[in-house]
């Protein structure tokens, strides 16, 4: 860790997470951070704001996404880093999305009232803040509204995967998320497939432009993280890693739980040179 260490996975107000791109900048200081990688879901209105601090605190941000996809009703991530995130039609399609995932919510909420759970769209509305609405605003309100105990448990009795509320996003094919990241100039990398436990995919990904897995993750195990270690290596993959911090957004503050060395953010960078160079 002598060059710093680095999170190349965080979320801010401007997706689902609890604090604003200031603040989560703020907050990588605290925990002595020399770079962090704004990825929201889906959004890119955090980075600019996050950088601005950067450059006062001295904390690198290194500008990023992640894409939803699907793949046999299972929902893949990829994230991007390095994109042109002032591409216009790469914001309008985040607009898009973000559009696309009120309707959802929507949808999510009627069918809560089967349930003879009524939850408010205009407090679901504030609770998020300025960014997309997410499934966790929805577990976070169900929380607050004395529904459910935990996040957990919203997910497991209503909005997880396949629950009795549970209601897809309209999302694009994995190999789709990656193209999309490439075209803006950036790098794709597969987010906690731990999580997802669709690995048989790797291999047609990295035929499409899959360039590192995302190794270590607040919710992998040391086992997940060799393990998909391997995989990188045998792909000649990036192995990058990231907290996957969403401020309180999961209950606590993942940052600093999870971190990769500087030498990742380097390797990120000579990528970036190299395939800058090839278009």
């Amino acid at each position: 860790m002598e060059k710093g260490k680095v999170d190349l996975h965080v979320h801010t107000n401007f997706s689902d997470g609890t604090f604003t791109p200031a603040q989560t900048v703020e907050k990588a200081k605290e925990l002595g951070f020399r770079a962090i990688a704004i990825t929201d879901h889906d959004a890119l209105d955090g980075i600019d704001a996050a950088a601005q601090e950067g450059k006062k605190l001295g904390v690198e941000i290194i500008p990023g996404v992640e894409l939803t996809a699907y793949y046999n009703k299972a929902e893949i991530h990829i994230l991007g880093y390095y994109i042109d995130y002032k591409t216009q039609w790469f914001r309008k399609k985040m607009e898009e999305f973000c559009r696309d995932r009120i309707k959802r919510a929507e949808r999510i909420l009627e069918k809560l009232r089967e349930y003879d759970i009524d939850l408010n769209m205009e407090e679901l509305q504030l609770l998020k803040g300025h960014g997309f609405l997410g499934r966790l605003h929805i577990a976070n309100l169900l929380k607050m509204k004395g529904h459910v105990k935990s996040l957990g448990e919203a997910f497991e009795r209503f909005i997880g995967d396949y629950k009795p509320c549970y209601i897809p996003k309209i999302a694009m094919a994995p190999r789709e998320a990656i193209e999309m990241v490439l075209k803006v100039k950036g790098i794709p990398v597969f987010a906690h497939q731990a999580l997802t436990q669709r690995d048989g995919i790797i291999p047609d990904l990295v035929k499409h432009g899959l360039m590192g897995i995302e190794v270590y993750h607040s919710e992998h195990s040391a086992q997940n993280s060799r393990y998909y270690q391997k995989i990188a290596q045998k792909h000649n993959l990036l192995e990058t890693g990231g907290s996957d911090c969403h401020g309180l957004g999961k209950g606590e503050v993942l940052m600093g739980k999870v971190s990769v060395s500087y030498e990742v953010v380097e390797k990120l960078k000579e990528l970036k040179r190299k395939l800058d160079e090839q278009r």
